[in-house]
């Protein structure tokens, strides 16, 4: 198994604790999810940074963790793997090039691994709705305690509704002050279509102008990005 060094950035306090926030929220959603689809309204919202963060820190709770890069189109995890990256990736699995052993990877963080998304395909959705992304998910399943699935932005392509009825629950990020509420609305609609119940709503890049005097107060002035999750799991 090859392993891959990460890129971490050193994150301010009360990032650290929404981080932990967001965190909690997910693992008292039910013992029975394990499998999350983390997907946004558009691109450019840091989607990918909060996955990445969010497996990080699943990690350190001592849970063996597998991040999936299911963005094929345009990856943004291979921008935070050091060294040369692997030769091959989820493309390359699900295009039949290659075996399963050859694409999971393990990560210099401990009980961390991921599958990067490999070289840009033809046809990604097809891939994505394969029975070879089924075996994945399945074989994820059952050698993992969570499974985190960073997909493209939901606003803009099909490939997150095609991948959701595999999963136990989506999340949504919406950056704030960006993303209007008729396309937050409509984003969500698209992930409730599939049948994957949506355990929360993550919103990014918040100001603590308007968030943070707490914080203020005892750690500065500055911007930052703020983790926030509301489960609609009621069970």
């Amino acid at each position: 198994m090859q392993t891959i060094r990460l890129k971490r950035e050193k994150r301010p306090y009360e990032v650290n604790e929404e981080l932990k926030l967001l965190r909690t929220n997910l693992l008292f959603c039910g013992a029975d999810k394990h499998v999350f689809l983390m997907t946004s309204a558009f691109a450019g919202e840091g989607k990918s940074t909060v996955t990445l963060d969010l497996c990080l820190s699943l990690a350190e709770l001592g849970k063996n963790v597998i991040l999936i890069d299911a963005d094929m189109r345009k990856s943004m995890l291979k921008h935070r793997i050091v060294g040369p990256q692997p030769e091959n990736g989820l493309s390359h699995y699900l295009s039949g090039q290659c075996q399963l052993d050859d694409v999971v990877c393990q990560t210099d963080v401990e009980q961390l691994y991921a599958v990067l998304a490999g070289a840009v395909p033809p046809n990604p959705t097809e891939l994505l709705s394969s029975e070879q992304m089924k075996r994945l998910i399945s074989f994820c399943r059952e050698h993992f305690d969570y499974v985190v699935i960073d997909c493209p932005p939901i606003g803009l392509v099909v490939d997150p509704a095609v991948i959701a009825p595999l999963c136990d629950g989506t999340m949504l990020l919406i950056e704030a002050n960006q993303v209007k509420y008729r396309l937050a609305q409509e984003s969500t609609a698209k992930m409730k279509a599939t049948g994957c119940p949506i355990l929360g709503v993550i919103l990014n890049k918040v100001s603590e102008k308007k968030f943070g005097r707490y914080y203020t107060k005892y750690y500065g002035k500055r911007y930052y990005k703020a983790y926030y999750a509301h489960s609609e799991n009621k069970s």
